[in-house]
C-alpha cells in the first residue's frame, strides 16, 4: 500500500495486476487500484477533481484530468472515508502512477491533496533500481 497525508486528508492507494484484464502477448497490461480517502481533519471537504500522471517503462507519460472520481465528488465530513475502484491500461509491463485531487472546504476553498506515486508490476519479477 501507498499512503500520502495533505492537510489531514489521507489517501492510500492499494495496486493489483488484473491478470483477467490483461493480454500480456498483445502488449496489454491492465491495473486494478482501490483508493481510500479519510478526512482525518475538521473541516467538511469535497472532491472536485482529479489529476494523474502516468509513466510507462518507456518513459511515456499521459496526463488524465477530469472531474470528480468514477462519477461522483464524494462530501467527506470530519473522520468520514470514501473508497472507490479505478484501473489503468498500459502497452508495457511496469508503471508508475502520481496525482493529485482537488479539493473545496465549506469556505469555498480549492486546494489540492497528494495522491502518493505508487508502481504497477507485474506479480513475481524482480523490480531494477538504476
Amino acid at each position: 500500500m501507498y499512503r500520502a497525508t495533505t492537510r489531514a486528508i489521507q489517501v492510500t492507494v492499494e495496486p493489483t495486476f488484473d491478470e483477467s484484464e490483461s493480454a500480456p502477448d498483445d502488449g496489454h497490461y491492465f491495473w486494478a487500484y482501490k483508493v481510500e480517502i479519510v478526512n482525518l481533519g475538521q473541516e467538511v471537504v469535497r472532491l472536485r477533481s482529479r489529476h494523474w500522471r502516468i509513466t510507462d517503462a518507456n518513459g511515456r507519460i499521459e496526463e488524465v484530468r477530469g472531474s470528480g472520481v468514477v462519477g461522483k465528488q464524494p462530501v467527506l465530513k470530519p473522520g468520514e472515508t470514501f473508497a472507490y475502484t479505478s484501473g489503468c491500461p498500459l502497452n508495457t509491463p511496469s508503471g508508475i502512477m502520481v496525482g493529485t485531487y482537488q479539493m473545496q472546504n465549506e469556505r469555498g476553498e480549492l486546494f489540492s491533496i497528494a495522491i502518493p506515486a505508487f508502481s504497477l508490476d507485474l506479480p513475481g519479477v524482480p523490480r531494477t533500481m538504476n
